[in-house]
């Protein structure tokens, strides 16, 4: 019988990884093709379904085991997996072995839905599962299976909240297994994280994995061979082998892969250190007030969608003709160009307590995925150094990039590469374009019962305020937990306010809260709690209905924006209805809204608001819900040709860095 997954390789190397893909046109026209293809013809699950039946045809006596004897059923396991390979007979056994291992340490028994989701896995896939199908303990069946056969395994989550969470919480699995299990969180010094590293399998986070291995890149700039990477061994301590944190990069399970692999994949990853070259904080000053004074439309213009700025030609002639210090005039024409261009960029395009915090006197930047605060990074080409200018925080010193690398990049450098998400058919084809990963969508072991309610659409922001007041009171006054959705943390504190001011008591989480996050979750399912959240409680986010919620009609969720991805909507919509609870979710927008104000045109827009003042209620909501649609399409469109544009940048830069003798 044919191996398994064939892609999972033990590599003899010292750091093994897979070489960068050159892909000339044809095979970038068949990339094309066959993730067209991806989308619209995926996967069926039935294909997995023999694991069930093969699994249950090997635990008859598994139950009768003692844990001595798993123990030693495992190590024989991984003795068969290194000398055979991932055949379907060993895999079968693996599955049920973990299952029983599960069952006994953290009372969980993988249901048979699971058994699939982690073949798919295995086999090198996305496995597509609706929130609260159990994910976390789904993803430990190919992660014991690959690491009982010697493969170094990075579980990946989207925060260190549920890196350290998983971790602790299925840790007993791979202890009774004789496996060991490592965390990697912000803030660890490099001997804990080698130490994480070298565990059989690793939770991490996507951000803190990445910039490891561009930590690592740095210390093997010039790609030594494995002969002399042995032979600097001789050096003792200072060989760079004792440096490197990773052990390469065999196979990787990401948690979220939408998130990971496609929406955070438009921000390049960059390593920073303070350059040789810092200019005079009065620079900066002198930049803030010379963009000030230039005309938004005439000397430069404003794609918000795209968040992107650049100046015309009018603009840069402008900023020519300014004068500038006598001491800095070493910076030329270019360098002056494009100091003003970021200074524009800081007071146009980037928002106080949406995409940054003022902290102690610090400017700290807020993650727009995860809602979470992105502690000791900063942003590029004196940008940051800007923004605490516009603040009136100190200013400190310029950084200077030093190895950087996209997202895409990255994570196709695995041997191997999985991933688990409850949304990802709307991205398909990107996955296998960019990845090669087909997606599978995983059926729930009970039927949903989750509701969706009508949307409902307002003219203005105050009235969808008033509204959400309204709705909130009422379905907090039945006793139902009510979960509230905001984009950003000033959303998330106006509402708050708002709230207060109509005596509804309740919690709010966002970046300011991140210490109480833990605690706030816990209780978001309790009996008339009402729960205001940035996208911290989106993702991963498992909220647990206490007793007496089943019978009201479980937790209710509400969002009051659109976002830019539809998957985004419907994973806060995702927190409720789990493991076949009752549960209902709605949308109380407004055309005031961000994604309507950057996407949508005026004339689009016009109507809609026209179409509102009509009183036959479900035209509005049918004209205004086509406009939200279309705005979400051309910002999923927008955002797609980011990151193929990001990715063409970045091969063409390593490419040119090769050619030098550099390294990203």
């Amino acid at each position: 019988m044919s191996s398994f997954v064939s892609h999972a390789e033990i590599s003899p190397k010292i750091y093994p990884e897979r070489e960068e893909p050159h892909l000339s046109k044809v095979d970038q026209l068949t990339a094309t093709l066959g993730g067209y293809l991806a989308a619209r013809v995926p996967p069926k699950w039935q294909r997995f379904k023999w694991i069930v039946k093969a699994a249950e045809a090997h635990g008859k006596q598994v139950t009768q085991w003692t844990d001595q004897h798993i123990r030693d059923a495992s190590r024989n396991l991984g003795q068969d997996l290194r000398r055979s390979g991932f055949q379907r007979d060993t895999v079968a056994q693996a599955f049920d072995l973990i299952r029983e291992v599960a069952a006994r340490t953290v009372s969980l028994r993988p249901l048979d839905v699971q058994l699939i989701g982690g073949a798919a896995m295995l086999k090198g896939m996305v496995a597509e599962m609706e929130t609260g199908e159990g994910k976390t303990l789904t993803a430990t069946l190919p992660a014991c299976t690959l690491a009982l056969a010697g493969v170094a395994v990075h579980i990946i989550t989207v925060n260190d909240y549920l890196a350290g969470r998983d971790a602790a919480w299925m840790a007993p699995i791979y202890e009774a297994l004789g496996l060991t299990v490592g965390t990697i969180v912000h803030g660890m010094d490099p001997g804990a994280r080698q130490a994480a590293y070298r565990c059989h399998v690793t939770y991490c986070t996507n951000k803190e994995l990445a910039f490891d291995y561009l930590r690592d890149r740095i210390v093997l700039w010039d790609r030594p061979s494995a002969l002399r990477m042995q032979v600097e061994r001789l050096f003792g301590p200072q060989a760079r082998t004792n440096q490197l944190l990773l052990q390469g990069l065999h196979f990787a399970i990401v948690d979220e892969a939408d998130s990971v692999l496609i929406d955070e994949a438009r921000t390049p990853l960059i390593i920073s250190a303070e350059g040789d070259e810092n200019y005079d904080p009065d620079i900066y000053q002198h930049t803030l007030d010379l963009a000030g004074q230039l005309v938004n439309g005439k000397d430069f213009h404003v794609w918000a969608g795209e968040h992107r700025l650049e100046l015309t030609g009018a603009g840069k002639r402008r900023v020519d003709g300014f004068e500038w210090p006598e001491a800095d005039i070493r910076i030329n024409a270019e360098q002056r160009q494009e100091l003003v261009r970021q200074g524009l960029v800081a007071l146009y395009l980037f928002d106080r307590d949406k995409h940054y915090l003022v902290q102690d006197g610090k400017v700290q930047i807020v993650d727009e995925y995860t809602g979470r605060l992105m502690a000791d990074r900063s942003w590029e080409k004196g940008l940051h150094q800007l923004i605490e200018l516009k603040e009136g925080c100190e200013v400190t010193q310029r950084k200077e990039t030093k190895a950087r690398i996209s997202y895409q990049r990255f994570f196709r450098r695995y041997l191997g590469l999985a991933g688990m998400t409850g949304t990802a058919k709307e991205v398909a084809g990107e996955l296998w374009t960019i990845y090669k990963l087909r997606v599978v969508r995983i059926p729930t072991n009970r039927p949903l019962q989750r509701k969706r309610l009508p949307e409902q659409i307002y003219s203005t922001a105050d009235k969808k305020w008033q509204a959400v007041l309204q709705t909130v009171g009422a379905w907090h006054h039945q006793g139902r937990p009510v979960l509230v959705g905001t984009r950003s943390v000033e959303a998330s504190e106006h509402l708050s306010s708002l709230m207060d001011a109509a005596d509804l008591p309740h919690q709010v989480l966002n970046a300011r809260q991140d210490q109480e996050e833990a605690d706030i979750i816990v209780r978001a399912g309790e009996l008339g709690r009402i729960t205001v959240a940035t996208n911290m409680a989106g993702r991963g986010t498992d909220i647990r209905l206490a007793e007496g919620v089943t019978e009201l009609g479980g937790l209710y969720v509400l969002a009051t924006e659109r976002h830019e991805a539809g998957r985004i909507d419907r994973q806060l919509f995702g927190r409720c209805g789990r493991q076949g609870d009752p549960g209902c979710y709605q949308a109380i927008v407004s055309l005031e809204d961000e994604l309507v104000s950057a996407y949508a045109g005026r004339v689009s827009k016009g109507l809609a608001a026209a179409a509102l003042k009509i009183p036959i209620r479900f035209l509005g909501r049918w004209i205004g819900n086509r406009l939200f649609r279309k705005a979400q399409r051309k910002a999923e469109g927008q955002h797609a040709r980011m990151r193929q544009d990001l990715l063409t940048f970045d091969d063409t830069l390593s490419t040119s860095l090769a050619f030098t003798g550099r390294t990203e």
